[in-house]
């Protein structure tokens, strides 16, 4: 259990029956009436964000989220596997990995949050190297400007890329934000 007044960003709580991450929150003393915490928080299985007050000395349950290291092994029709070093395969649908799955491949490392023995969500690693299949070819004259074209990816994702960037060229991107970083020799 942990106090209201004791939260902090990062932590996870049980509330209302669903386990949230708390993203903000703020001590407020107003100049009459009691102090309150009034927080944001944000739902580890849906993405919902739900702003609360709370009572400082109200008492909230925390809620342990683990984190395990696994690779993709498979999709077979609407279930994606993730074996973890014990080869034991995890099966998880296609709304727990959507947004993993536009820059992961097959044997690329994962990692898988779980809760209460139950996997919810995957993360793909920060940074992934992945080859272009399709894009239209650079205009000569307009590779030193900040202008852009679109990049089909090995894995399906459309991403912007500068114009010198060629199919068939293997590019690092920020899974984070879905940008092109750079190219990988």
């Amino acid at each position: 259990m942990i106090q209201a007044g004791d939260v902090r960003k990062g932590v996870t709580i049980e509330y209302n029956g669903n386990v949230y991450v708390v993203v903000d929150f703020q001590h407020v003393k107003p100049g009459k009436g009691a102090a309150f915490v009034r927080t944001r928080l944000k739902n580890v299985v849906t993405g919902a964000v739900l702003e609360q007050t709370f009572n400082p000395s109200e008492k909230l349950e925390n809620a342990h989220i683990e984190t395990k290291k696994m690779t993709y092994s498979y999709n077979d029709g609407d279930l994606y596997y993730f074996m973890d070093e014990e080869y034991n395969l995890t099966p998880l649908n296609h709304e727990q990995v959507e947004d993993a799955l536009r820059f992961i491949k097959e044997n690329d490392p994962v990692t898988v949050r779980f809760y209460k023995g139950s996997a919810f969500s995957v993360e793909c690693e920060n940074f992934v190297e992945l080859k272009i299949v399709s894009s239209e070819p650079g205009v000569k004259g307009n590779t030193a400007t900040n202008a852009t074209k679109k990049a089909i990816l090995e894995t399906g994702a459309e991403i912007q890329v500068p114009m010198f960037v060629e199919e068939g060229e293997t590019i690092r991107v920020d899974t984070r934000t879905g940008e092109y970083m750079e190219r990988v020799k």
